[in-house]
């Protein structure tokens, strides 16, 4: 597998909402998602399930969210639920063009109300795969940083190849610092271009709040998608990465 090339793609997905008035845009970040060619996807605030929006308004997808999004492009999907309220629940998910081998949804939370999680799926070559959605506190952050370490450390091996996605809400950058320094990452975006992309707020991007973090891998490519209407979807812009990995041959025993 060493060499294999990657496009990754982490987007918020404002639970398919436009900013401003409501205005449900599932099918056109499906559109736009399909047209970025990535064959591993993580994204953020996708709906489960809500009762509410499936009899108001009509053009709510039959099933979940996640299935409609992945339908017929990306066969393997995981959606780890989070926030579970009285009609329903959304959370992270993982689209992939390669089978997962396990997946796992971790409790994150240490707010009762925010209520997050880590998305931690496994596909062939031991790679594996976070997708993140941090709290808004500081100090939630901070302890999420510390559960998101100590669980890597315990459950993926230090040679094997890792890929952390998604919405940090990390503007101080303590996060950044913590995995780089005690996980042995690199960011992206960072990596080639000297600083971590400004995505957040999509209209007017000045804030680093997306990231792509990775282990195992050369880095070809990383920028924002945020032209051809990317900034109705959501608050944040879309991060993409093209990568490709690394030899594999001691990784894959």
């Amino acid at each position: 597998m060493s060499g294999e090339q990657f496009r990754i793609l982490t987007l918020n997905i404002h639970k398919g909402f436009a900013l401003g008035p409501k205005r449900l845009v599932l099918s056109h970040i499906r559109d736009h998602l399909r047209a970025s060619n990535a064959n591993l996807v993580f994204l953020q605030e996708v709906v489960g399930d809500n009762q509410r929006h499936r009899k108001s308004l009509k053009l709510w997808p039959a099933g979940t969210q996640l299935e409609f999004l992945a339908d017929t492009v990306w066969s393997h999907h995981a959606y780890g639920k989070n926030a579970i309220y009285q009609h329903g629940h959304h959370g992270n998910a993982i689209l992939s063009e390669h089978p997962f081998l396990n997946w796992d949804n971790i409790d994150a939370s240490f707010m009762n109300f925010s209520q997050r999680g880590f998305l931690h799926g496994t596909i062939k070559g031991n790679i594996h795969l976070i997708c993140i959605h941090l709290g808004l506190l500081e100090r939630e952050r901070k302890l999420q940083t510390f559960r998101l370490i100590d669980y890597i450390k315990r459950t993926v091996h230090d040679e094997h190849p890792l890929i952390i996605a998604g919405d940090l809400n990390d503007w101080r950058r303590s996060t950044h610092r913590a995995l780089k320094e005690q996980l042995g990452v690199v960011e992206a975006y960072e990596y080639l271009h000297g600083r971590c992309a400004a995505t957040f707020p999509a209209f007017y991007p000045v804030l680093p709040m997306d990231r792509i973090y990775l282990r195992g891998f050369a880095v070809h490519a990383s920028d924002t998608l945020a032209g051809d209407n990317w900034r109705e979807f959501s608050d944040h812009c879309a991060l993409m990465t093209d990568i490709s990995l690394l030899d594999t041959s001691a990784w894959t025993r």
